[in-house]
């Protein structure tokens, strides 16, 4: 660890043990619903539902200033505490949570290398079923921090001027445009494809068997020789709803210290459905897969 860009914002799960009863210290739970959590999770640990908690119930995009306060003071975070946090999927929604909480300047971020999958293979991990109490606070977001969100116009911008690394972390199909989405996802969009002058660097590339993140030396050879990253370049990372990409842009703004990273987190499901948008496709890409719509 001592070889990342800034080792101090990932932390082991034996650092979390240690920890359990620090004040100041919230440990949260995120996950597309919060199911795994009832089943069993970290002691303290506060559950957040990707899509209940962290998206607008309206609008499809995150929460906004207001809602994210709500939300942080509703389960006792305060602006000084140290966030933790920990999912299942390699972090995937975990690392858009940190995501999210940096984005609204929350100073003191981390994230539980390995998620629950790590925490709950070893053997002196403590897991309790309990709900976690928790007593409201209050929460001022001081700043936002734009700069670490793309939006469409920065998108297209980058492809015009072809000064972007833009990283596609979706898995090979979906780069290809054989699959619009994984199966049962029902996120999804009009067309295949990728947004042209991507780069495909699945996330599963990042992790190793156990949901760690592969050494630094590993990573650095992953992205700048093996996929041609230009680490002097500005950076876009997205996947298909900005998850996937979380843990892209953390692995290169936090792990290898790229300046200028950014997640698009509109996607494929907001590229692919917009009218007229030049999208790549493998000449040898096969006929996209339909995905049934339930009615």
């Amino acid at each position: 660890m001592s070889l990342y860009a800034h080792p101090g914002v990932l932390v082991e799960t034996q650092w979390v043990k240690d920890h359990l009863n620090q004040r100041g210290l919230k440990v949260i739970e995120v996950g597309l619903n919060t199911h795994a959590h009832e089943a069993g999770h970290i002691p303290g640990s506060i559950p957040m539902n990707w899509h209940a908690d962290l998206q607008d119930p309206v609008r499809r995009d995150f929460i906004g200033r207001d809602g994210f306060a709500r939300l942080a003071a509703g389960v006792g975070i305060s602006p000084s505490d140290t966030v933790v946090f920990y999912g299942d999927q390699s972090n995937w929604f975990a690392a858009y949570g940190f995501w999210l909480f940096k984005y609204f300047g929350h100073r003191d971020v981390r994230l539980m290398n390995g998620g629950r999958l790590k925490w709950f293979n070893e053997e002196d991990r403590p897991i309790v079923v309990n709900d976690t109490l928790v007593k409201a606070g209050e929460y001022e977001v001081a700043d936002v921090d734009v700069s670490i969100q793309a939006n469409i116009n920065d998108v297209l911008e980058a492809c015009e001027s072809g000064n972007h690394n833009i990283i596609d972390a979706r898995v090979a199909d979906e780069f290809s445009g054989k699959m619009i989405a994984p199966p049962g996802l029902n996120e999804t969009a009009m067309r295949g494809g990728h947004i042209p002058g991507a780069i495909n660097i699945t996330w599963n590339a990042m992790v190793q068997q156990d949901g760690t993140f592969k050494s630094a030396q590993e990573l650095r050879a992953l992205m700048f020789e093996q996929k041609g990253l230009d680490p002097h370049k500005p950076t876009i990372t997205y996947c298909r709803i900005g998850e996937r990409s979380c843990l892209t842009w953390f692995v290169l703004k936090y792990l290898l210290g790229v300046k200028k990273v950014a997640n698009y987190y509109g996607g494929w499901v907001e590229y692919g459905n917009m009218i007229g948008l030049p999208i790549e496709l493998p000449a040898s890409a096969s006929k996209t897969e339909e995905i049934p719509v339930m009615l």
